[in-house]
């Protein structure tokens, strides 16, 4: 009777913990979008636009791309990648397979990268590249090679939510 109370116990305990990933972190980020200089228009592939700074609640399982243009500099592109976090693997051991599945279902398990999404952008003219910084302003790298890194995988991803990325490599 013992170890039929204490499988019981074990198992409302997984089933209670399914989805916490879900339910810490929501299945949206807010995610920030800055550039230097301020002021430049953003639009997100999705349709969204806004003038930086600026932030939207974005789902964290979708990969996105956003362009950033400013008068009197070039226009920049940048893709937004939803990466696995750290919470995936906790919630398989905490939350068992069905937590696993949930959050890996509805995205919550994930992180949108960069964030935020900061670039300083270069002026017509002007030798360089922009690039992308961190939160504290920090270069993190060029632009094109951050771009490089991800665009297949965001790409695919946006194939597969429905947004047609075009075709033409982003401008950087």
């Amino acid at each position: 009777m013992k170890a039929i109370a204490l499988r019981a116990a074990v198992l409302a305990g997984a089933f209670s913990l399914a989805g916490c990933a879900t339910i810490v972190n929501g299945v949206n980020q807010p995610l920030e979008f800055q550039s230097d200089p301020a002021g430049a228009t953003i639009a997100l592939a999705t349709g969204q636009t806004c003038t930086t700074p600026c932030s939207f609640e974005m789902r964290r399982g979708n990969d996105n791309m956003v362009t950033f243009n400013l008068a009197g500099y070039q226009s920049a592109t940048v893709f937004i990648q939803s990466r696995t976090g750290g919470a995936a693997a906790g919630n398989i051991i905490a939350g068992g397979i069905i937590g696993g599945v949930l959050d890996a279902s509805n995205g919550a398990a994930n992180h949108l990268y960069p964030d935020p999404v900061y670039v300083r952008l270069v002026r017509i003219g002007q030798s360089g590249e922009a690039v992308l910084l961190d939160k504290d302003g920090a270069e993190i790298s060029t632009v094109a090679v951050y771009n490089a890194t991800v665009e297949e995988d965001v790409r695919e991803g946006m194939v597969g939510q429905g947004i047609t990325a075009g075709d033409a490599a982003p401008a950087n």
